[in-house]
């Protein structure tokens, strides 16, 4: 009876609006505690830090700018340095940046070095206990606000991009404010959008899928629905799609920590242990030719949820939902960021089908599948 159980972790505190990043500060001060903050170069150069800068770094001891998905060495060169100094993390960026936190919130409390927790190559069981963290996106894609994991990228060392896992690790507060969104460029905002969208549609589709969570999911694809045309608009239309982005992007990590994830997610997560590759652009480009096998598929489940979706986001009638997304989700983003770009060897196209898997698809893909997957996203070169 308990196969089609659920379970939803989410932040104890989640603040929402516009913005709403002028909470922190207030928030910080209200309990006064040796503070670290974690974030990107771009924020230190934008009109929000500008505006902050001086009451925040009356709460802070110090901060880490992060310019990569983190290493374990990264991460254990953080812990070395701060460790016994720092009782609270603040982290204000992408994906990267959050995890990066995630990731040091959690080893500041743990013995030994990162990857000897890292699930795929570690030997240890991560402990529950972590410092208390306040996420703060400055991208709308990963979820990494409202998840219980931390990804780790070692793309020399061990070639892994894995996690650190625990329902303690989902940060403490979140705040989303979708005015941080604002100015970012095109191809940020729509491999991030795209990365959000694949958390949702996966865990529509996901074998792990009930009632549950595919209302969640379907409430954030409606939003992504909203926001996807007008990501960089600079009027009340342009506002209105960075809030649903936000949105989305915050169901998309609810959803996939609830139902979990696809093939797409299944293959990316090997790629992106051997290229630097921005994973929301992976994603996306494993996601259209994912949509043309979709199209062919006989699975009844996956056709029953697909007729279902379709409605529920579209006026218009398809007689192929699969198809019908692809050419809205091309035809409407604000960049092709599918096209161009580097290629991939033939050589690390064996390496990244010999580790792929299809994850919680309610079909498992053969690795003739997977392969046209990845040589349809990207030209093979020699």
């Amino acid at each position: 009876m308990s196969e089609n159980l659920s379970e939803l972790y989410s932040n104890q505190r989640t603040l929402f609006g516009r913005g709403s990043l002028d909470k922190l500060v207030p928030l910080l001060a209200a309990q006064s505690q040796p503070t670290l903050l974690f974030c990107g170069q771009s924020f230190l150069q934008s009109a929000a830090y500008d505006r902050l800068k001086a009451e925040l770094n009356r709460q802070i001891i110090g901060y880490e700018i992060v310019s990569h998905e983190a290493s374990p060495a990264d991460i254990d060169g953080w812990v070395a340095r701060w460790r016994g100094h720092v009782d609270r993390v603040v982290a204000i960026g992408g994906g990267s940046v959050l995890d990066a936190a995630k990731a040091f919130s959690a080893m500041m409390q743990h013995p030994l070095p990162t990857a000897r927790y890292l699930e795929k190559v570690g030997d240890t069981p991560v402990q529950p206990v972590t410092l208390p963290l306040i996420a703060i996106p400055t991208t709308a894609g990963t979820g990494s606000e409202v998840t219980q994991n931390a990804v780790v990228t070692d793309q020399h060392d061990i070639q892994v991009k894995a996690s650190l896992r625990h329902v303690v690790f989902v940060p403490q507060v979140a705040i989303l404010d979708p005015d941080l969104l604002k100015g970012a460029p095109d191809p940020v905002l729509a491999t991030c959008g795209i990365d959000a969208f694949t958390h949702l549609f996966e865990a529509w589709l996901s074998s792990k899928g009930n009632l549950f969570t595919r209302q969640l999911a379907l409430t954030g694809l409606r939003q992504f629905v909203q926001a996807w045309p007008n990501l960089n608009r600079q009027d009340a239309d342009g506002d209105r799609a960075r809030e649903a982005m936000m949105m989305a992007s915050w169901l998309g990590g609810v959803s996939l920590s609830s139902a979990g994830l696809g093939v797409i997610h299944g293959i990316a997560g090997e790629l992106g242990a051997i290229k630097p590759f921005h994973h929301g652009e992976v994603c996306g480009r494993l996601l259209f030719p994912f949509l043309d096998q979709l199209a062919d598929s006989t699975h009844p489940q996956q056709r029953a949820l697909m007729d279902e979706l379709h409605p529920q986001l579209f006026s218009e009638p398809t007689d192929s939902p699969a198809s019908f997304l692809k050419q809205w989700l091309q035809q409407q983003a604000i960049t092709p960021f599918w096209r161009g770009g580097p290629g991939l060897t033939a050589d690390e196209v064996e390496w990244i089908l010999a580790r792929a898997n299809s994850k919680n698809s309610l079909v498992n893909y053969s690795r003739e599948q997977m392969h046209a997957m990845l040589t349809q996203a990207w030209t093979l070169t020699h």
